[in-house]
């Protein structure tokens, strides 16, 4: 018993937590003005723009435009040169972090699940603090 007790304490603490954190429509608009630029820019191969939207935490890893593109052209194909995305929903990660979930369909013609990592910047600004991608079998184009 003590235990159901506990259990739904805590839930209820999660629940909390996370209502407290939801991400709001403007965040939600405003990450996906985002991600689309920045495929955009992908697209146009556009580095310095592309790099734009990146996190201090990604431009520590690639330091400049260039070594950015790279990267992306040889590990994210599926956003870098996309035949299609829509973007689902946005939440708080398992690890805390605002999030933006889409669909794309790679280059490949496989679909893709892709999660973006957000970064709230010292001046209100977002940008992105990662990307991971999983492939979902069955709903190739």
């Amino acid at each position: 018993m003590l235990r159901s007790i506990l259990a739904v304490l805590l839930w209820g603490f999660i629940s909390v937590a996370a209502f407290a954190q939801s991400i709001s429509e403007a965040e939600k608009s405003e990450f996906q003005r985002i991600i689309t630029a920045q495929i955009s820019a992908f697209r146009a191969d556009d580095g310095p723009t592309a790099y734009s939207f990146a996190a201090p935490v990604i431009r520590n890893i690639f330091p400049t435009p260039e070594i950015f593109m790279s990267m992306v052209k040889q590990g994210y194909p599926q956003v870098y040169r996309p035949q299609a995305f829509n973007f689902t929903e946005a939440l708080i990660d398992p690890l805390g972090r605002p999030a933006q979930k889409m669909l794309v369909v790679g280059p490949d013609g496989k679909t893709y699940e892709a999660l973006y990592s957000m970064e709230k910047q010292p001046d209100g600004t977002w940008r992105i603090s990662g990307c991971t991608l999983l492939e979902i079998p069955g709903l190739d184009a």
